[in-house]
């Protein structure tokens, strides 16, 4: 039987923990999959991981890339107009030079493209260099805020976790949700960061976190749900999953009266051009 549809205010976000590859057709029925599953749990919004569209663990170049009107963010836009669920997922687009763009599209409810988000912080750490491959965002692109039902949706991916500025930036620009899709590489002690610094990004921000990592060879998975006060409301583990939770903007705004640090900060947060 399906569930209810939220009660306002609520808004209601479906997590979904999948598991993809270089085989994009098959990236495309699992995009189908969790997209009806989200319709069914009468979902406003939602969230997929970093390189949702395409993924390989030994790293992702312009070969797995497509332009905005390719397959997979063209189908993703149907799906979001059939079925009235905003879409933000993790997609890697050609760039200049034959490399490509880490990009994270958000997509309403009628299918239209909100905006884009380019990757800043490429994952040049741990023995990594995404930079390789890549091409950096721009540090000074507008920030990629979604508004929803009273409460505004900012975009960040990944590597970009480690880094508070990027996350302030969003609340600057006024979002109340840091939406993290992400391919956490797995190793020693990096699912414990991954959930520390979600944890850590909410309590200082004093705004919810949706982080939702890929599944699979290579990656840490554990998508998670952090509230205003830094409690972790929902956390998956290392398989795939499609979770459904309700995000309260009442609570928020409680936490933020209760810890006024936004308010009290003495700093801003200025791009390094």
């Amino acid at each position: 039987m399906s569930p209810n549809p939220p009660q306002r205010p609520a808004v209601r976000v479906t997590l979904a923990q999948v598991v993809t590859s270089t085989d994009t057709a098959a990236n495309l029925m699992v995009l189908d999959d969790v997209i009806a599953s989200a319709a069914r749990a009468h979902a406003d919004l939602l969230v997929l991981p970093e390189y949702a569209a395409a993924f390989d663990p030994a790293g992702v170049g312009a070969d797995l890339a497509e332009p905005l009107d390719g397959p997979y963010v063209t189908r993703l836009r149907e799906r979001a107009a059939q079925t009235g669920v905003a879409v933000i997922a993790g997609t890697t687009v050609p760039a200049p030079g034959g490399r490509a763009f880490n990009t994270v599209v958000a997509v309403d409810g009628t299918g239209a493209l909100v905006g884009t988000y380019r990757k800043v912080h490429l994952y040049d750490a741990f023995g990594f260099r995404e930079s390789d491959r890549l091409e950096p965002g721009p540090v000074d692109a507008p920030p990629l805020v979604l508004e929803l039902h009273g409460l505004r949706f900012g975009v960040m991916t990944c590597y970009d976790l480690r880094f508070p500025e990027s996350a302030r930036r969003l609340v600057d620009a006024g979002a109340t949700v840091l939406v993290v899709p992400a391919a956490w590489a797995d190793g020693e002690l990096k699912a414990l960061h991954w959930r520390t610094l979600a944890m850590a990004r909410a309590i200082e921000n004093t705004c919810a976190v949706v982080a939702v990592g890929q599944a699979g060879r290579g990656v840490v998975g554990r998508s998670l749900v952090v509230g205003p006060d830094g409690v972790v409301g929902l956390e998956m583990d290392e398989q795939p999953a499609v979770r459904t939770v309700d995000l309260d903007p009442v609570r928020l705004g409680t936490v933020r009266e209760t810890n006024p640090s936004l308010s009290n900060r003495r700093y801003t947060v200025v791009p390094r051009l």
